[in-house]
């Protein structure tokens, strides 16, 4: 057992097929690879890229940029060179299929039109579509920040893309601007997200 758990892609791997295996479950209880079934699974989908996505958002916020100032300059490229890289990778994936995901589970559910627009196609007679719109359009300013402005600006700030000191500073103080925009959002965002599932379906 040991020997699976030092590994963290085996680890991953088995995690998979035992999810697979419940969902199987599932789908033999169920019994229809119907557009419920489907939900079902895009549910589990966005909310898994979604732990991914906002949880090293968190880690970015709440570790990371917060403990900088206080490593040793000599430390710092430990972060700079390999940790923040490979958290970027995985943060900025997360976040677009985490967007994805979202987006096929209201089009499966039927509201993508009604939830982007808050309800306007309907005369904002539905509230869930105008609460679960809210939070989709605060999901979707998050994904756009982190492609069009938080990425752009850490690779210029962790020197993936040449420029003198003075430019690596400025990218890094937008990305974080932009990353702490997010964490703002998110808040309000998980209570529309969660809040709407529970009190409209």
């Amino acid at each position: 057992m040991a020997g699976l758990l030092a590994n963290l892609r085996n680890t991953v791997l088995v995690s998979c097929v035992l999810a697979l295996i419940i969902i199987a479950g599932y789908f033999s209880h169920y019994g229809s690879a119907d557009a419920i079934f489907f939900q079902a699974v895009f549910r589990f989908l966005h909310v898994l890229f979604g732990i991914m996505w906002i949880g090293l958002l968190y880690y970015f916020n709440f570790v990371q940029i917060p403990q900088m100032a206080q490593i040793p300059a000599e430390l710092k490229p430990a972060v700079s060179k390999y940790i923040a890289p490979a958290a970027l990778f995985w943060f900025r994936w997360a976040a677009l299929f985490t967007w994805v995901a979202g987006v096929i589970l209201a089009m499966n559910r039927g509201y993508l039109v009604e939830a982007f627009t808050l309800g306007a196609t309907e005369g904002f007679a539905n509230v869930g579509h105008i609460f679960i719109g809210m939070g989709m359009w605060l999901a979707t300013v998050m994904f756009i920040n982190v492609w069009a402005f938080i990425w752009p600006n850490q690779k210029i700030a962790l020197g993936l893309v040449e420029a003198d000191a003075d430019a690596k500073a400025k990218a890094g103080r937008t990305a974080m601007l932009f990353s702490r925009t997010n964490t703002l959002l998110s808040i309000p965002m998980l209570v529309t997200m969660t809040m709407s599932q529970t009190l409209f379906g």
